[in-house]
């Protein structure tokens, strides 16, 4: 079965990269917009464990840009009705699932053993901040993703370094923290903490919606679109693939 459903990652990235991709063990924080896009991802290449952390719950207002949000889910964990859905394309994928919010409290400990990659799609900077500072010392696979929200260009996403990184002030606010509170590098150095974003400038609630943003920067306070917030997730997870890919055939190499 697997080699019929998976095949296609061997003739892309040849068998030992797709077996690296396999092997490995990805956590996704943050089962969203973007997240549940980058877990959708990260099943369908053939990853065989995924670890989900989030507490949040279906809603209604979730059905414009998250792959599990059906008439069948609401209400559901989010993290249960991701893996429910995994199952239904790769039964064998073991789906770990923590209802919990990653906090600065509760990081790293939340992770469970033997963790390769993670990507990051909460919308708090602080907890941002604690991952990215983790991976860092820890050396450890990771992309954090900045804010969809208030975006409509789907085209003008990018993958850089967060010393890179413009038009988001989810991510502005990371960077600052990571300056401030652990010396990451200044400008002109990278931070070595990949980052998924648009340059396009943030679009504010419209006037004939006649509501103002509650001044979050995650897709509650502003509008959000589908394209965006799937794009965001699926370069998270390309990104992780093909990290994982390249780990795989280092490790064969080096026996």
């Amino acid at each position: 079965m697997h080699d019929r459903r998976f095949a296609g990652l061997d003739r892309l990235f040849g068998l030992t990269g797709a077996r690296g991709i396999r092997q490995s063990h990805v956590v996704v924080v943050g089962v969203g917009g973007v997240g549940s896009w980058a877990a959708e991802s990260l099943a369908r290449s053939g990853v065989e464990k995924l670890t989900l952390i989030d507490f949040d719950h279906v809603a209604e207002s979730n059905v414009n840009r998250q792959i599990h949000a059906t008439e069948a889910t609401f209400g559901q964990a989010k993290v249960l009705a991701m893996r429910d859905r995994i199952h239904t394309f790769s039964p064998s994928c073991e789906v770990t699932c923590i209802e919990e919010f990653a906090s600065p409290s509760n990081w790293p400990q939340l992770l469970p053993d033997g963790v390769d990659a993670v990507i990051d799609a909460c919308d708090q900077s602080n907890v941002k901040a604690i991952m990215s500072n983790w991976a860092v010392q820890s050396r450890t696979i990771f992309v954090s993703s900045g804010a969809a929200g208030g975006k409509r260009q789907a085209h003008l996403a990018s993958v850089e370094d967060l010393s890179e990184v413009t038009h988001d002030p989810l991510l502005s606010k990371v960077r600052y923290q990571l300056r401030k509170e652990f010396s990451a590098p200044r400008e002109g150095k990278k931070m070595g903490v990949t980052c998924v974003f648009s340059r396009e400038p943030v679009a504010p609630p419209d006037a004939s919606c006649a509501v103002s943003s509650d001044g979050s920067l995650n897709c509650h306070g502003f509008g959000s679109l589908v394209t965006v917030t799937a794009t965001f997730g699926q370069c998270a997870a390309g990104f992780v693939l093909n990290e994982l890919a390249y780990k795989g055939d280092r490790r064969l190499n080096q026996v």
